[in-house]
């Protein structure tokens, strides 16, 4: 049980982000970036060096983060990284959680979770298992791996039975953090109105967008974050059409997982936009648009960046965005 999974609560800046993976890299070379706000330690190699065992090198780690850069984090500890990502989740936050590599214990802790809880399994097939009696965990380990095969396909059924049993063979992979790039808005109080949310998402986008023409890069992914007044937060992610540094582009494509998650009545403490998958601008092939309205947004586009650029990023903001973008 030498795997570790880390979660830095209300981490946000990328900057930030990379010292972080730079400190666990003092513990373990074997360090593998899970962004924005988490990674898997395999620590097998370090104990003996440290003199010490995993959940004691898990404490050291977490008082560091805390007192280096005043961040609370969540460990936890298993065999695999499958088991360290859920025992971590099993709890309040900023704890160090250890499951111990006994089949019982794990049994024990798998049999009354739903099948959500297992990493990749998504509300889609939740549903589906549910609708065939599979509610918990405990009980896809009892189903025929026929049975589960028949449901979800050879191929997903087999990771599916291994996966409720407990097992994951994943290594943990040396894997710097893709390139990428977001921004925040906090709302003054939390947030019910559509059109508000909107306009703070018009202004991250506005801000990504003149980051990436900036630096002459193009954003292959976007991914929204929502956080809500109890502190939970949805994230989801959709790939661009094509790579794109374009603020109508972005905006687009904001609005749309905006509307997708439907928050009529949800109340909304915070949404942050995060631009992945950076490549340079020069390398992006794009498709021929015969579009008059996106060539004079185009063109309006790089008049605003070239007064930025002299006045200062406020110089110009688009109409209906808010301020306040972290």
């Amino acid at each position: 049980m030498n795997i570790l999974y880390i979660h830095f609560h209300g981490l946000s800046d990328e900057g930030l982000y990379r010292h972080l993976l730079a400190l666990l890299a003092e513990y373990t070379p074997l360090v593998q970036a899970l962004p924005p706000d988490a990674a898997l330690a395999d620590v097998s190699g370090s104990l003996r060096y440290f003199g010490t065992d995993a959940a004691a090198l898990a404490e050291r780690i977490r008082a560091r983060t805390g007192g280096l850069y005043g961040l609370h984090s969540t460990v936890g500890i298993a065999a695999n990284p499958l088991l360290a990502r859920m025992v971590a989740a099993d709890g309040p936050p900023s704890a160090v959680r250890v499951l111990p590599d006994d089949l019982d214990a794990v049994t024990a802790f798998l049999a009354g979770k739903p099948p959500a809880a297992l990493h990749g399994v998504g509300p889609a097939t939740s549903r589906l298992l549910a609708s065939y009696g599979l509610d918990s965990i405990g009980k896809i380990t009892t189903a025929p791996l026929g049975t589960l095969q028949r449901i979800l396909g050879a191929t997903a059924g087999r990771r599916l039975q291994e996966a409720a049993q407990g097992l994951d063979p994943t290594p943990v992979v040396p894997l710097a953090p893709p390139r990428s790039i977001s921004a925040e808005h906090r709302f003054d109080q939390d947030e019910l109105d559509r059109d508000r949310q909107r306009a703070a998402l018009l202004a991250l986008t506005d801000r990504l967008g003149l980051q990436l023409r900036a630096e002459a890069q193009v954003a292959h992914t976007l991914a929204l974050t929502v956080r809500y007044a109890d502190r939970s937060t949805t994230t989801r992610t959709r790939t661009l059409r094509e790579p794109t540094a374009h603020t109508r582009s972005l905006t687009a494509l904001a609005h749309e997982l905006h509307d997708r998650l439907a928050l009529q009545r949800a109340r909304v403490r915070a949404l942050s936009l995060r631009a992945e998958g950076l490549i340079g601008a020069e390398l992006a092939s794009c498709q021929l648009a015969f579009d008059p309205a996106d060539e004079k947004a185009r063109l309006i586009e790089a008049v605003s960046d070239r007064a930025r650029s002299r006045f200062g990023s406020g110089a110009v903001l688009p109409a209906g965005a808010s301020r306040g973008v972290a």
